[in-house]
């Protein structure tokens, strides 16, 4: 059921959430309250964006060859990442992205373009090429991938360093093979 005041349609922005009952939409609210009430969740919440944030400085700090800018999209609970630019894949106009799925709960790679044009070219590059090495997005236009990886399926917070290690290892490792891939693409 949509909100009501048709005449308000078009500049009410609750309008584009396609809000399906506004009473599971309140139950949902109370539970969410609920929640936070008990504390856990902003504990945990917290804690996740600081250590996404000492992730993204420990690839600024060790890895001089990229570029790693200093903003983190937060999200909406939906994913949180922060972008890496290899200095070998910034004149392609891509870009690698750590990325925490909360759905799936679990840290993932990210090939992407500057923009869904470039994403679209690269994409079609790869999807013409026949390289399988990573799963390639179903649609670059609407998707914000080229190519994803699972980089930790069930992160283990309780040993942060070991999770970094991990996180580092499996990105470093996804673009040593998107680069190699440029470079044979490049010679052919």
């Amino acid at each position: 059921m949509a909100l009501k005041g048709d005449k308000y349609k078009d500049k009410n922005p609750f309008n584009k959430w396609k809000v399906i009952s506004m009473s599971s939409f309140h139950k949902s609210i109370i539970e969410f309250r609920q929640q936070l009430e008990k504390g856990a969740i902003i504990e945990a919440y917290s804690g996740l964006m600081a250590y996404f944030r000492d992730l993204r400085s420990h690839f600024q700090k060790n890895y001089p060859d990229y570029s790693v800018p200093s903003n983190i999209y937060y999200g909406y609970l939906d994913m949180t990442y922060f972008s890496i630019i290899p200095s070998n894949l910034k004149p392609h106009n891509l870009k690698v992205a750590v990325v925490f799925v909360y759905g799936q709960f679990r840290f993932e790679v990210w090939l992407s373009g500057v923009n869904r044009k470039v994403q679209e070219e690269y994409w079609h590059l790869i999807k013409d090429s026949g390289w399988d090495l990573y799963h390639l997005s179903p649609d670059p236009k609407r998707l914000d991938y080229i190519l994803d990886q699972v980089l930790v399926e069930v992160p283990d917070f309780v040993d942060l360093g070991t999770l970094t290690e991990e996180i580092e290892s499996g990105t470093n490792q996804f673009i040593n093979n998107v680069e190699d891939f440029l470079l044979n693409i490049k010679k052919n």
